[in-house]
Order: C-alpha cells, then structure tokens, then sequence
C-alpha cells in the first residue's frame, strides 16, 4: 500500500470517473486503474463498484476511502511541522471561497500573493458555505473565505474583515428616488435573490425581515449576483450587493447604489481552519495579504453597522 495508492483512490471516489481522476492525478487512465486494483488484490476486497455509473464505493470502499483521507492529513501535517519550523511560505495551500466573495476579493491580493511567495501552490475554488464546512473537514481544502455563522464553533477562526451590504435599485423602480432604504421598503418589491443556501441570502432575508418568496410573486431565485445586477441594470427592480462589489463598479453603475438605514447590515469575513490545521504563518501571512488589499475602514464594525 503507497500513499499515491491512496490519492487514486480518493480521487475516483470525488470525481465517480477513472479518466477524469487520472487527469486530476496527472497520469493516464490505465495507470491508475492498475494501481487501485493492485491495491484491491492486496486488501482483498473491491474497493469500487464499476458495475454502476457513475461508479462508486462498496460498502467497505466507502470505510477504506474515509482511513485514507485521514491518512492522507497526517502525512500533510508531517510537511506542515515543517514548513512551520521552517517559517517557510510553500507548499500546497488550497481555499474555498464564497461565490459572493471570490470575484470582488480574490483580484484583490490573489496574483499579489503569488508572486510574492514563488514557492506556494496556492489553488482557489468558489463553493457554497455547507461545502466549505464539509471539505475543511475531509481536508480537501486547507481553508475556507466566508461570511461568519453561529454553527461554526468546531473550525478555527481568523478575522479578515467586515462588509456592508447595499441594495442595487433600477432607475424604474419605485424606491429609485429613495436615498435610503429601509426594510420596511421591501414589501411587494421585484426582488432578485440567490438561490436557498447562499449565507448571503439568508442573511439579508432575515435582516430585511422577508418571510418566504410567496409573499411576492414578483420575487425570483437564480444564481448568479452578477445577472441580478445586469437585470437591475436593464430596469428591473432591486437587489442586494456586497461592499466590495460596489468598489468595482462604475460611475453610472454606482448611481443605483443605495445604503441601508442605520444600523446598516454587515457581514464578518472570516478565513476558517480546521483545528488540526498546523502552518499558523501561513494562515497570518494570507490574512495580512487580504488586509491590506481592502480599505482600512473595513477591517472592523462601524459604530453605524450592525454584523447579521
């Protein structure tokens, strides 16, 4: 049994595809098959089902892909301690980042950060909250970029920032003329709003006090921010926008922007680890990145901001 035994078969076992984990792996499809079944011979037992498709795990499979994930972690760790000792910026680091997040931030200190640490392999993937949670501790990511949820006691929190919310109103609209929206302005309003599971949904639904979408028949549900604003744009009602998005944004795009009354909504951007997770001069040197490529009044909660 080798660790690269390992790595195929927790490969396959994610993508449920023998081509597409031998391109993750960087080896040709015959050579990990041949690999996994080897191992397979060794243990006696089949560790994948080829008879269903997608393929998947036996029963035993599922036991033995869990003990090699976590095998697989405390081999990191073994490279971790000593990175760590080394105070060295390297190796493999790989984040999950919020799909409300990622385009505004990572433009931010993402290419920066790279060329400044030549000898770090840092790889970045949009997933949503639960995901995030999940893979931290699977460990197939080393660190999560997310808005800070009461349920997250069991990873390690680092602070980065605080983002205020804003509504994007078309110039249509009847809360155009409104230079600030309140809540109570929402009833009955065309509003645009990320799919159920987004935090940045629920968040604002719960500080607008919105109650379900039937209260409006005019409330819809896609998933992308970004087509929310080009349908605002095209002067279709309102929706919500965070604080970086509003940085981006152009002269005539900004003319839509609009706060929300005091105490304005804000959301706590935080990194999150597993508590296993060793290399802490890594994880500083990610958030001083990120600090220092977004506005200082970010860095803490306004006295008229209130975090949700």
């Amino acid at each position: 049994m080798t660790i690269q035994q390992l790595e195929y078969i927790i490969a396959v076992d994610h993508y449920r595809h023998f081509t597409k984990a031998a391109e993750h792996c960087f080896v040709t499809q015959p050579t990990l098959s041949a690999m996994i079944q080897k191992l397979e011979e060794e243990l006696d037992v089949k560790i994948f089902d080829r008879n269903r498709q997608p393929i998947a795990p036996t029963q035993v499979g599922a036991l033995i892909i869990q003990q090699a994930r976590d095998i697989l972690v405390q081999v990191d760790n073994v490279k971790n301690i000593i990175e760590e000792e080394k105070q060295e910026i390297g190796g493999k680091f790989h984040i999950g980042v919020l799909p409300t997040i990622a385009p505004y931030l990572l433009p931010r200190f993402f290419q920066d950060m790279v060329e400044k640490y030549p000898k770090l392999d840092l790889t970045v993937s949009e997933m949503k909250t639960p995901d995030i949670k999940r893979a931290l501790l699977t460990g197939e990511i080393d660190a999560g970029i997310l808005a800070e949820l009461n349920d997250m006691d069991m990873y390690n929190h680092t602070h980065l920032f605080y983002e205020g919310f804003y509504a994007y109103v078309a110039r249509e609209d009847a809360l155009f003329d409104k230079q600030v929206i309140k809540s109570t302005d929402l009833s009955g309003e065309l509003l645009w709003l990320l799919d159920e599971g987004h935090c940045f949904r629920d968040q604002m639904v719960r500080f607008c006090s919105i109650k379900a979408k039937q209260n409006s028949k005019l409330t819809y549900q896609l998933g992308s921010m970004e087509t929310f604003m080009r349908m605002v744009e095209s002067g279709k009602g309102m929706t919500f926008v965070p604080e970086l998005a509003v940085d981006q944004m152009s002269d005539a795009q900004k003319e839509l922007v609009r706060p929300f009354a005091i105490p304005t909504p804000a959301r706590h951007i935080v990194m999150l680890t597993d508590k296993t997770f060793i290399r802490q001069s890594l994880i500083n040197a990610v958030q001083a990145d990120i600090q220092a490529s977004i506005p200082k009044s970010m860095l803490k909660l306004k006295p008229t901001q209130v975090a949700i």
